[in-house]
């Protein structure tokens, strides 16, 4: 089933960017969850976009409780593919919903309590490692830095995903 819409929740920005983007490339109208709810009929497919919290897909739970999900991506800072069974897991997605995990950024601005409280802790406790893998050393990296990561390129698997849907 191909989505009529594409639907997202976003704390930074980067999810939002991203559903403009797949907006734009799909020809699909893109709702925040809340403006959604009021738009759209329960039961509308669509495409769910939202950011990455421990593993979780934030605003998912809400969103298949009054959707039918076609697909979900989930934004973090983990490279575009990564931590796909991880995330599944976590957020409790079906196989049978395509899943994408695609790479955001840093605004740590936007940040708020618990989470602004957790990403210090995280920066501080891989600082401290003496011995880093690589992947820690990106991660301190995109830690250390605000930046965006949101490339039309990493939209590649999701877009190969909507044609292969069909008409």
């Amino acid at each position: 089933m191909k989505p009529t819409a594409i639907v997202y929740t976003s704390q930074t920005g980067h999810t939002w960017q991203y559903a403009l983007l797949l907006g734009e490339q799909l020809g699909l109208s893109v709702y925040a969850l809340d403006e959604a709810c009021a738009k759209l009929s329960d039961g509308s497919p669509v495409l769910y976009l939202g950011w990455l919290h421990a593993n979780h897909v934030k605003g998912y739970r809400a969103a298949a409780r009054r959707f039918v999900l076609c697909a979900v991506c989930g934004v973090g800072l983990c490279d575009t593919g990564a931590l796909t069974a991880e995330v599944r897991k976590a957020t409790s997605i079906p196989e049978s919903v395509p899943l994408f995990t695609l790479q955001g950024g840093m605004d740590r601005s936007r940040l708020k309590g618990v989470d602004k409280l957790m990403m210090a802790m995280l920066t501080r406790a891989l600082a401290a490692q003496k011995q880093r893998s690589a992947q820690d050393e990106r991660m301190l990296e995109l830690l250390g830095k605000d930046a965006s990561y949101v490339r039309p390129e990493n939209l590649a698997a999701v877009l190969q995903w909507y044609r292969e849907q069909g008409a």
